[in-house]
């Protein structure tokens, strides 16, 4: 895992001057501690930078940005290729030699042998082709000077990230939106409203109206400043319509091909010339992850953490069922034990590290491991992350099975249904989840499915809006993204795997995997999310959503497959959020930070949010007649933000100066 850059400018503008590319060694080099380097090339206008995190082949071999042996290609690469040994083999066959053993190395070489099959310019196919046969995680640059261009790839479900902006000078590239130029930017509303809808902001926009995410499964070709092509080179199997054709109904097929694929998917993540380790919470997808990853290595380093939580607000104790996982499984157990002030007094940083004002303090639980496992000497580490959303696992999930008791009533009755909810106190953690779980119950198809996604009502959330914000909004609505993608899904796909699109594309690669990297990353260490390998997540569309969420068992077919495997009140222990008890700390430990960030003053001079109706939301959640902690936090995330990537004057790295 590394952090890459880079740019190629107009032909108007003039090449930076010397050490241009120590500003971008300055923002990324704790995504690469290990080394860096950079590529220049004066009459194309092109330049790539490269910082190391040395997995495999740190020898001098790995080095990077990577050129092909004439210099006509150069490529600057994040991630990990797991079947790199393979495709070298078959490289090898064509005439490929090798210096070293880096997956960087086999990358530049399958490139070219790819390259080989182009007609005399790009070939977008034969290009889509090649990522096809990549088994890993990536974000990558390729520089071919052949035909003029700069070719980036993201991998197909947008575990590493990568950014672009397209500027006065031409177009840029980072891995982190604090590589490029957001000084006195505008901001993204539509972007904000986003944030504030769901936490987290889905689709290619971010809060600076200049920066797009390039999309996961998605390329681009750029030449002399200008964007040539955008193209999907990989869609989620739910949209292929010979599906259900294809599905899995058996039960017992279903179960022993879970377990069979997930152990595959472990034992191929690895490979590493430096230790491995893993996350390991007591859940059971971390559970799961390292009973397959310790018959590998039965000395696997595992690492938790221990924080205190109001049992209220929806979390158990992890740390009981972590331990006896490790005793079970015979692994060490490395525990970080943490206070809520001491997390709590980390999240201006946290909205920093992130780029964007993601409001999960799940993010800090990332962060505080990561460096934990650091001080152990592990640079890897493997992470349950993606059971959830190729399995089930989230309370939706059983809300939207348990819609067959009551969304054949009339719209009517389902309004009142929804009234009489909105009604039960929130005090207590089940009246919370109960408010929630029939909030859209007025709404009819692919909007209610979206709806579950929500953590505020629109016009709640609209009442918080300066009538300046309100009118830079328009017609736009949050869910437009998620509805766009569901309406391009075949009419007849079920509706929990409809949901589960949603996950696999959204709220895992612009949330989940968004905070594991940014913060893992922050700590120099990787993480590899083997639930999100290609074959597995394919085999586990073709399961029937029956055996998934069965009433009011989630990832019922996962468990059954661990069964043989790991101790049964592991398995089926209660579902634990792994974040932060947010609404004690709004009460006490980030009570004045919450009142400094949202002050009269500064809201006013922001000009986003109405001071008013704020400071009246602040008091309906302190007075318990609203649960707004997430949205009040979320507020907070954006003004912090906006004091950090808008206000603060950053290096220009449009224009190199």
């Amino acid at each position: 895992m590394c952090g890459i850059a880079g740019f190629s400018l107009f032909e108007s503008v003039e090449y930076p001057s010397s050490g241009w590319y120590n500003h971008y060694f300055a923002r990324l080099s704790h995504r690469g501690p290990d080394g860096h380097g950079y590529y220049q090339d004066f009459a194309s206008n092109i330049g790539l930078v490269h910082t190391r995190l040395s997995i495999l082949d740190p020898s001098e071999n790995g080095r990077q940005p990577m050129r092909s042996l004439d210099n006509d290609v150069v490529v600057t690469f994040n991630g990990e290729i797991y079947n790199f040994s393979a495709l070298k083999k078959g490289l090898e066959s064509q005439g490929f030699l090798f210096k070293g053993s880096s997956d960087t190395e086999v990358l530049l070489a399958s490139y070219l042998a790819c390259r080989n099959s182009f007609d005399g310019s790009f070939d977008t196919q034969a290009f889509s082709d090649f990522l096809n046969r990549l088994n890993g995680i990536f974000a990558f640059a390729i520089w071919d000077k052949r035909f003029d261009s700069l070719i980036l790839a993201r991998d197909a479900f947008g575990v590493k990230p990568l950014y672009f902006q397209e500027s006065r000078d031409g177009f840029f590239f980072a891995s982190e939106i604090k590589c490029l130029d957001t000084a006195y930017s505008d901001v993204d509303v539509v972007a904000l409203e986003r944030y504030l809808t769901f936490l987290w902001n889905p689709g290619p926009s971010t809060p600076v109206r200049q920066v797009a995410k390039l999309e996961p499964g998605n390329a681009m070709v750029i030449s002399r400043g200008l964007i040539q092509e955008y193209f999907s080179w990989y869609r989620l199997s739910f949209f292929n319509p010979l599906l259900n054709s294809t599905s899995i109904p058996d039960k017992a097929e279903a179960i022993h091909g879970s377990r069979s694929f997930l152990r595959q998917a472990v034992h191929r993540q690895m490979v590493s010339d430096v230790p491995v380790g893993a996350f390991l919470s007591g859940g059971l997808d971390s559970s799961s992850v390292v009973a397959f990853a310790q018959e590998i290595n039965s000395d696997l380093q595992c690492f938790t953490i221990n924080v205190r939580s109001d049992s209220s607000e929806g979390f158990s104790d992890d740390l009981p069922y972590a331990q006896k996982v490790a005793r079970h499984l015979g692994v060490p157990l490395n525990v970080v034990d943490v206070d809520a002030a001491r997390m709590a007094h980390g999240l201006e940083d946290m909205v920093y590290q992130l780029d964007e004002p993601l409001a999960d303090p799940a993010s800090l639980n990332v962060l505080l491991i990561s460096q934990l496992a650091r001080d152990h000497g592990i640079k890897v580490l493997l992470s349950g992350a993606g059971g959830d959303d190729i399995f089930t696992g989230y309370r939706r999930h059983f809300a939207l099975q348990s819609e067959r008791y009551w969304r054949w009533l009339p719209r009517p009755l389902r309004i009142q249904l929804r009234n009489l909810s909105a009604r039960l106190p929130v005090t207590y953690s089940s009246f919370r989840r109960l408010r929630k779980a029939f909030s859209g119950a007025h709404l009819n198809g692919d909007q209610r499915l979206v709806h579950y996604f929500r953590w505020i009502d629109r016009a709640d959330l609209h009442d918080l809006f300066t009538p300046a914000f309100r009118h830079a909004l328009g017609s736009t609505i949050a869910e437009d993204p998620m509805l766009a993608y569901l309406a391009e899904l075949p009419s007849e796909t079920d509706p929990l795997h409809r949901m589960l699109a949603l996950e696999q594309r959204f709220f895992l690669s612009d949330h989940n995997l968004n905070y594991t990297d940014k913060m893992s990353m922050a700590a120099g260490v990787e993480v590899r999310v083997p639930f999100l390998d290609r074959d597995l997540v394919e085999f586990s569309s073709r399961i029937s959503p029956h055996f998934k969420q069965r009433g009011g068992q989630s990832k019922w077919v996962l468990k059954k497959a661990m069964e043989p495997i790991l101790p049964y009140d592991v398995i089926y222990r209660p579902k634990s959020g792994f974040g932060a008890p947010l609404r004690s700390w709004l009460r006490y430990e980030l009570k004045d930070w919450l009142f400094d960030n949202l002050s009269t003053d500064r809201l006013r001079r922001r000009g986003l949010f109405d001071p008013q109706a704020v400071h009246g939301l602040i008091s309906s959640n302190s007075e318990g007649d609203v649960d707004a902690s997430y949205t009040l936090l979320s507020l907070a995330c954006i003004e912090v933000w906006c004091r950090r990537f808008i206000d603060q004057p950053a290096l220009n790295l449009s224009s190199h100066s």
